[in-house]
């Protein structure tokens, strides 16, 4: 009677110490919007480049039609300044450059460029363009109001999906809210969704991402000659 009595009271504790257990693992990968931000802020801390391939889709739903571009994108911490360019392949070449507080449309069928400088908006151009790429979780709460939306599988990457809203009525104008995909591993965006109101949006989704390799500063350069013409828009 005492041995049956000592193995029920052992199984006992094994059920309990299992279920505890089972309890601790659980809490250990609960995902919530304080972790994923602690995860941007680990990657921001030690940004020093990223390449990505990306495919961007701009929805018109007045007209239901998507147009497509595909290229590679590269970005880098040069001093305190971010540094980014885009060089679009599809469906026809060109380059969008963003570099010392100026932004830069290379076609190069028409061999031109357009060139906008930032001025006071460069904290929200730059703001934008280190969405889940370089900037930390803590600079993401200064500008945008931030809800945890749950955990989504993109691909095979498991990201924490989260829902911003613009604090600036400027930034706010153009992208009511956005949608980020952090992957929970590295702290870096694979996807977004810009909503532009009356159902429209663009979709960025990024692959083969690359963290901190040395990219050559003539990466950062448009490849121009002496028949580019460039232009600067007024207003």
């Amino acid at each position: 009677m005492i041995m049956q009595r000592h193995i029920k009271i052992f199984c006992r504790v094994v059920m309990l110490l299992t279920l505890t257990a089972g309890v601790s693992a659980q809490s250990a990968h609960k995902t919530d919007l304080q972790t994923v931000l602690h995860q941007m802020d680990a990657n921001a801390a030690k940004f020093q480049s990223a390449r990505a391939e990306f495919v961007w889709e701009q929805y018109q739903k007045v007209v239901d039609e998507t147009d497509t571009q595909k290229g590679t994108v590269y970005y880098r911490r040069n001093g305190k300044d971010i540094e980014m360019i885009a060089n679009v392949r599809e469906p026809a070449a060109s380059d969008l450059l963003y570099k010392d507080g100026k932004v830069s449309m290379f076609n190069h069928k028409l061999n031109q460029v357009t060139q906008k400088e930032t001025g006071k908006n460069r904290a929200d151009v730059e703001g934008y363009l280190v969405l889940g790429f370089g900037g930390s979780g803590q600079d993401l709460l200064k500008s945008y109001d931030v809800t945890y939306q749950g955990e989504e599988n993109i691909g095979e990457i498991h990201t924490g999906k989260l829902e911003l809203i613009p604090k600036s009525a400027r930034v706010k104008a153009y992208f009511p809210s956005i949608l980020l995909w952090i992957d929970l591993d590295r702290g870096i965006s694979v996807q977004q969704k810009l909503m532009q109101g009356e159902g429209d949006y663009r979709l960025a989704r990024y692959s083969g991402i690359r963290l901190n390799e040395k990219i050559s500063s003539d990466i950062f350069q448009l490849k121009t000659d002496s028949k580019t013409e460039f232009v600067t828009p007024r207003g």
